[in-house]
């Protein structure tokens, strides 16, 4: 859809009045800068008024700058370099309070992810996990975290859970050769995208199993592939990748999950509970701090 933006501002620039063609020129030559930067911003850059960048987004077919801003942000999402994310962070930031930005910009994400979460694919994700004979968990690169965590509290839940680790392609497919119909396959992915992921999936989908996918967008990789898909945003261009939303995502994931298994989670943390007293797993304390 971008590629189809930037041949629109091309075929348009003509018919521009003077500022907007400054706005256009520097779009099509610099859109991954310009995806970071504000309408404000943008207009200091090209010498035009920050009305006339909102006038300029309407013009090209959008409600407003926000929406040409994340538009244009969808073709660089897997395509900057580590080099190129971090001078885009620094324009984004500077000399700002970055915990502050950081901090203001995790739970922007995570909002977003709300207001955007259709509740009934939600469910549908949900009950294919709980109907689900094997649990297959994939997630490569720093997705690798989130796919542990949902590991950890799955395996408190499910009988049946399998941690694809990830050291090499050949070892993805070996641990995942028995997956079958009334399996799940969730794949996490998020920029930048693993090859690995996408081919683990394709492998999943031609064995019969159901591929859940967990990523950022409909034009990621996995959508071609996934039978359900979850999005969660993750759309700060920083060398450190953003996974706060994709994090909560999978933290309700799990909280719905184990609403639906209730009865079993309690006879299972009723028995870990003896288990972690007699062997000392949690450091005891009073409540106030102190050891007892």
């Amino acid at each position: 859809m971008t590629n189809d933006l930037l041949l629109k501002i091309e075929r348009e620039m003509p018919h521009f009045s003077k500022g907007q063609k400054r706005i256009g020129k520097f779009i099509t030559e610099h859109y991954d800068k310009a995806a970071f930067m504000t309408a404000s911003r943008l207009g200091d850059t090209v010498g035009v008024s920050e009305s006339t960048v909102v006038r300029f987004a309407t013009e090209v077919g959008f409600e407003g700058y926000p929406q040409l801003q994340r538009n244009l942000q969808e073709i660089i999402r897997n395509r900057l370099t580590t080099v190129q994310r971090m001078e885009i962070i620094d324009g984004q930031i500077g000399n700002a309070d970055v915990l502050s930005k950081v901090m203001n910009l995790d739970a922007e994400k995570i909002r977003r992810t709300l207001e955007d979460m259709p509740r009934d694919i939600f469910g549908q994700v949900v009950e294919s996990i709980t109907d689900a004979d094997e649990i297959y968990i994939l997630g490569i690169r720093s997705s690798n975290m989130l796919a542990s965590f949902l590991t950890f509290y799955f395996n408190h839940i499910f009988a049946r859970v399998r941690n694809v680790s990830n050291n090499s392609g050949s070892e993805v497919f070996e641990q995942m050769v028995r997956i079958k119909k009334g399996d799940v396959l969730i794949a996490i992915s998020f920029p930048r995208y693993s090859q690995r992921t996408l081919k683990a999936a394709k492998f999943a989908k031609s064995q019969g199993a159901t591929v859940i996918a967990i990523t950022d967008c409909a034009s990621a990789p996995l959508a071609e592939v996934a039978d359900l898909m979850l999005f969660a945003r993750s759309d700060m261009a920083s060398f450190v990748d953003s996974l706060v939303a994709p994090l909560s995502l999978i933290n309700a994931l799990i909280v719905a999950v184990g609403l639906r298994k209730k009865d079993e989670i309690s006879k299972t943390y009723a028995t870990l509970e003896k288990i972690w007293d007699e062997y000392n797993v949690y450091e005891k304390t009073d409540g106030t701090g102190e050891k007892e």
